[in-house]
């Protein structure tokens, strides 16, 4: 891919810059179109971190780069849903998709969190493919209040998971 112009990097670009065309589709209500599109999306964030490791451009500054866009386009994502949800006055699914937001959040938080203090916090049901992914299913099967029923529950035994995973290490660090 080197040959071809397409760094890691560039694709992280890419899957971000499809991410927020997602939203635009999404808030000018084609919800099967922009399911598509953010699942597409999706797949630039899963060749992304494959293309570096396969050429070696794993570095820092790639790693930095795909985390802070990866939060931005979990936020413009679950942040359409949360405008549908709200101009339409589906209060339920306002509810489900801030729920999902902030918990889907809570967990990037707790694992960067955990990493910057020296702990592993690699565990949980719910990643951030399985959150992209419940939201493309829900809007191009138009079933978008179930997954996010699915994804806020996910979200929340994720967060629960991880903080109590980190919890652990630092008592046994403190009592070390």
């Amino acid at each position: 891919m080197g040959g071809a112009g397409l760094t890691p990097n560039i694709l992280t670009m890419a899957g971000f810059a499809i991410v927020l065309a997602a939203v635009v589709i999404l808030v000018n209500g084609s919800h099967f179109a922009a399911g598509w599109t953010l699942f597409a999306g999706g797949v630039f964030d899963v060749l992304d971190g494959a293309v570096a490791k396969a050429t070696d451009r794993v570095t820092a500054q790639g790693t930095f780069l795909d985390s802070t866009l990866d939060r931005l386009s979990d936020g413009a994502m679950l942040g359409g849903v949360v405008w549908v949800y709200a101009v339409s006055g589906h209060e339920l699914g306002l509810a489900l998709a801030l729920t999902a937001l902030v918990f889907g959040f809570g967990v990037s938080y707790v694992k960067a969190r955990a990493e910057g203090l020296g702990f592993t916090c690699n565990v949980g049901i719910a990643e951030r493919s399985e959150r992209v992914g419940l939201v493309a299913i829900g809007l191009v099967f138009d079933v978008l209040g179930p997954s996010l029923g699915i994804l806020a529950a996910l979200s929340i035994i994720t967060f629960i998971q991880r903080f109590a995973h980190v919890w652990k290490q630092a008592r046994a660090a403190t009592s070390a």
